[in-house]
């Protein structure tokens, strides 16, 4: 889909974001790629990073095409040095005026069969990731007098919970507090932070981890759950966070907004349904997890 085909499923002017400088973590795939075209489609010149070049730049040149302005950094957004490189660089050239929030890591599995290293793998992408580039950027407006935004995604977890992606669910509900905590201490700074909470919006990276087996499908994942019957699509979930990003309503501050069509508010939205799945469906699950994550291991190689 070109940007202009993007720009005919908003509502917006095609300048909305004119001007705006937008780092997107984890920007090279599933939602953070679709909003990183809503942005640029919107006049955003938008970053991403992550740790998988070829990823990157393929995501780069999808968005180029369609006449957006986009550039790559790799960074381990688990690493604090690394993202503050990212966007120490960044600022070379110029402040970011945004900042999304949205790299991430998750898997299903029963709790007491994590390790410290699986536990780690999520959390220190999710929890320390978000709160590393926020600090990396927040300390830069602060100290140059300039407003920011901040939009972190999440889940609809954070007020539920979630059996069976435990890590997931407490990690963005700590980054919900942060959201909440720093949009009353920055804020008098002219920093906003919000939140989303998508409901299922199928991308194929995430739900290999989320349905890796067949019969591992439960209210998290089905469509038939959601009250509206369906899938979220793409257009809806950048139509939003372009929305947030923007200079529309700069009086939204501490919100996390759920974009779920109501799944929240009808029970299963989340994966508690696991509990039926047998000793044999959990092995199967992880050897298929299993085979998940090394062919993403071999694609960062590449």
């Amino acid at each position: 889909m070109s940007s202009s085909e993007i720009r005919d499923q908003s509502p917006y002017k095609p300048d909305l974001l004119a001007g705006k400088r937008i780092l997107v973590t984890g920007g090279g795939t599933g939602l953070g790629l679709e909003m990183s075209r809503g942005f640029s489609a919107l006049g955003a010149h938008v970053f991403i990073c992550g740790r998988r070049e070829d990823v990157l730049a393929e995501a780069c040149k999808t968005i180029a095409a369609g006449g957006g302005a986009a550039d790559y950094l790799i960074t381990n957004v688990r690493d604090p040095e690394s993202v503050d490189a990212t966007v120490a660089k960044i600022w070379d050239s110029g402040p970011l005026t945004g900042l999304v929030n949205n790299a991430a890591a998750n898997f299903i599995a029963p709790t007491e069969t994590l390790s410290p290293r699986g536990y780690q793998a999520i959390s220190q992408t999710v929890m320390d990731g978000s709160f590393y580039a926020t600090l990396s950027c927040g300390k830069r407006w602060i100290a140059d007098g300039l407003p920011g935004t901040v939009l972190s995604n999440l889940v609809t977890w954070v007020w539920t919970g979630s059996a069976f992606v435990t890590p997931s669910a407490m990690s963005k509900a700590a980054i919900q507090a942060m959201t909440m905590s720093l949009a009353v201490e920055w804020g008098p700074k002219n920093i906003r932070l919000n939140a989303i909470a998508p409901g299922p919006f199928p991308t194929p990276n995430a739900w290999e981890k989320l349905n890796p087996i067949p019969g591992s499908s439960v209210g998290a994942t089905q469509k038939e759950k959601v009250p509206l019957r369906r899938f979220g699509q793409m257009h809806e979930l950048r139509n939003l966070t372009a929305f947030l990003m923007s200079d529309a309503c700069t009086y939204i501050n501490g919100a996390t907004v759920a974009v779920d069509g109501g799944h929240h508010l009808a029970a299963p939205s989340t994966f508690a349904d696991l509990s039926d799945m047998s000793a044999e469906d959990w092995a199967a699950a992880r050897e298929a997890l299993r085979a998940s994550a090394e062919k993403e291991k071999q694609g960062r190689k590449a």
